[in-house]
């Protein structure tokens, strides 16, 4: 028997209308019109979580992609009784945990969420690690689900489409969409505004079932139609739910209307609202269950040793291209079952195939949208998993928004960008990334790794394994020769230092594909007499800048030599570097050359493009 919703959806307005208006700011209008949907979804026994445990992997999870409707998602938890009615009136405050879109600060929010378009992409990544936790031994007598409310503005977004044709293909029958249809976006009507006939064929077309509500602000039809969700539809389908609603719904004085995006209403009109309203019970309290709990060994992610040692050996000290020697590294650290790869489609030239061979099961082709195996990836993680995200790191520039969302929402994902720089030669300018160093230093609190041979290359890989965070591997296309011994480790922050003598007249840094150039002109340089130092700074970000600043203080001069365009890249990272003094050492005195691609290039071998850009063996020659 369904439940009276009434006073919960009446007490849920009521707090919309209070926080926003309280704040000054704040999009009550869009919270409105999905309050009827919500209230059915988590207080009629279809959302089952425990908010004591947020992080239990079994937990049904809600991701609000319309992230501005977060006045709403607040109200829900206060009408859950998981927050006092006193902390909704923080709404916006700089002290406050209720921001203005949501945020990873309370528990009970799995990701940041506010750049439109992401939500599905994050969903399925969930709905995928709870698949493949129960793949690996989890017995449930009901699959968790996760619930993605979206809104109809964000339908324009190429990146839902890129999720629905995955998500239809993986068959995540634990997938549900909510597509809140309320007609208005910021400036007016929406693409197709209620035309809920084209929005359920656009989606079936995509592999998925689909439920359409005519009225979403009747309470009684949305408790009717999530009541036959389940039973009415295939097994083997993600399901999107299509709901015709009001912007602004239940308040005659804004329902419907332009001009109300996110904008509170006066204290006035807020205090006739409420009266519109009726009854408010204050202690109105909504039930959610709990999910199934399994005993203490709830996940097979659960108490496992977080390092090991990879186990390297004579093989690696053959020529071998990075992008190679990461496909080796993932044979080797998916003996962690917490690790899992995706691919856009270019795992034969990223070796990320190679996952498919040791542990098909943790393998997901992400087909060429980058934009959602980033999201996914970030899903993932947030199920527990260590998800490592390939593709050509050229590529990658178009998934940056879904990168820089990412560092919002705690993550742990590591995004591997293979055949950088105009070392890969004749495929031409549009397959080189010359700006992604560039793109990942600029994220707070990003790492940035670039290993010069398939050692230094597998070590990092395993770093990355324990190392939790927003990282980016950089790999080259060219095969190089082995440097390093297989005994020898690679922290994060540290960096190499190849060749040094007590004469050095200068100090190379270099990192990936140019560290070999810098030391077949250290061999040509020492023929004749003069010596430099050569530092490997293959961790980009953090830099080792005590090393680099000891080298530049001895010799007086540092020459960066780079396969990437002079903005952003390791030239600048030691520029500011250069500004330091630790210690007792002054880098005033010190001079610095910057060798980087700085013409645009074109199709021709590695070797030819590297002279081409002076960053070659020759060019740092001519530099000391």
């Amino acid at each position: 028997m369904k439940s009276d919703l009434k006073p919960l959806t009446n007490l849920i307005r009521s707090d919309i209308l209070q926080m926003t208006t309280a704040a000054g700011s704040g999009h009550p209008t869009s919270s409105l019109s999905a309050v009827e949907l919500m209230a059915a979804l988590w207080f009629d026994g279809h959302y089952h979580y425990d908010p004591k445990d947020p992080k239990y992997i079994f937990n049904d999870r809600m991701i609000f992609s319309k992230g501005h409707a977060a006045p709403l998602l607040y109200a829900l938890y206060h009408v859950a009784g998981w927050i006092e009615y006193e902390e909704l009136l923080t709404l916006r405050k700089f002290t406050s945990r209720l921001e203005g879109h949501p945020t990873t600060k309370l528990p009970w929010v799995d990701v940041t969420t506010g750049s439109l378009g992401q939500g599905l992409s994050v969903g399925i990544g969930m709905a995928l690690g709870i698949m493949l936790q129960m793949k690996q031994g989890q017995n449930l007598t009901r699959v968790p689900n996760v619930y993605v409310l979206m809104g109809d503005s964000e339908f324009s977004e190429g990146q839902v489409y890129e999720a629905l044709q995955v998500a239809s293909e993986y068959k995540l029958n634990n997938l549900i969409g909510i597509l809140d249809v309320n007609r208005l976006g910021q400036r007016g009507e929406t693409m197709l505004g209620w035309d809920l006939k084209t929005y359920q064929e656009r989606v079936i077309s995509f592999g998925w079932n689909t439920i359409v509500i005519e009225n979403g602000n009747n309470i009684d039809e949305v408790q009717k139609s999530l009541s036959t969700m389940r039973s009415l539809l295939p097994a083997d389908k993600p399901t999107m739910i299509i709901v015709k609603t009001k912007k602004g719904a239940g308040i005659s004085a804004v329902e419907d209307k332009n001009g109300w995006h996110g904008k509170p209403l006066p204290k006035d009109m807020m205090e006739n609202a409420i009266k519109e309203l009726g009854e408010i019970d204050k202690e109105a309290r909504g039930i959610i269950p709990l999910p199934q709990k399994l005993e203490a060994r709830n996940s097979c992610l659960a108490g496992r040793q977080a390092k090991h040692e990879t186990e390297t050996n004579s093989n690696f000290r053959t020529p071998m291209a990075t992008r190679q020697a990461y496909g080796a590294a993932l044979k080797l650290i998916a003996k962690d079952p917490r690790v899992v790869v995706l691919d856009a489609e270019t795992s034969n030239s990223t070796f990320a195939q190679t996952m498919k061979e040791v542990a098909p099961d943790r393998f997901f082709e992400m087909y060429i949208a980058e934009q959602n195996m980033i999201s996914v990836a970030l899903g993932m993680s947030k199920i527990g998993f260590i998800p490592f995200a390939s593709s050509f790191a050229a590529f990658l520039s178009r998934a940056y928004d879904q990168i820089r969302m990412c560092q919002y929402a705690d993550p742990n994902v590591t995004v591997v960008g293979s055949h950088a720089g105009v070392s890969i030669g004749e495929d031409g300018a549009s397959q080189m990334a010359l700006e992604d160093i560039a793109l990942m230093r600029a994220l707070l609190h990003a790492t940035v790794l670039y290993p010069s041979d398939p050692v230094s290359t597998i070590k990092l890989v395993d770093e990355l394994r324990i190392h939790k965070g927003l990282s980016y591997l950089r790999l080259t296309r060219a095969k190089t020769n082995a440097l390093y011994n297989t005994d020898e480790s690679f922290p994060i922050g540290g960096s190499k230092v190849l060749t040094e003598h007590d004469d050095d007249q200068a100090v190379v840094v270099a990192a990936g594909i140019t560290v070999h150039e810098a030391l077949r002109a250290q061999k040509e340089l020492a023929k004749k007499g003069t010596n430099i130092a050569v530092i490997d700074a293959y961790s980009v970000k953090p830099l080792d800048t005590k090393t680099i600043i000891k080298y530049a203080t001895k010799t007086g001069h540092v020459i960066v030599v780079e396969d990437h365009y002079p903005d952003g890249g390791l030239g600048e990272a030691v520029g500011k570097a250069l500004n330091l003094q630790v210690g007792d050492l002054d880098t005033t005195d010190v001079k610095m050359t910057h060798l980087a691609v700085g013409k645009i290039p074109r199709s021709g071998t590695s070797d030819q493009l590297l002279s081409f850009e002076k960053i070659n063996a020759e060019a740092i020659v001519k530099a000391v």
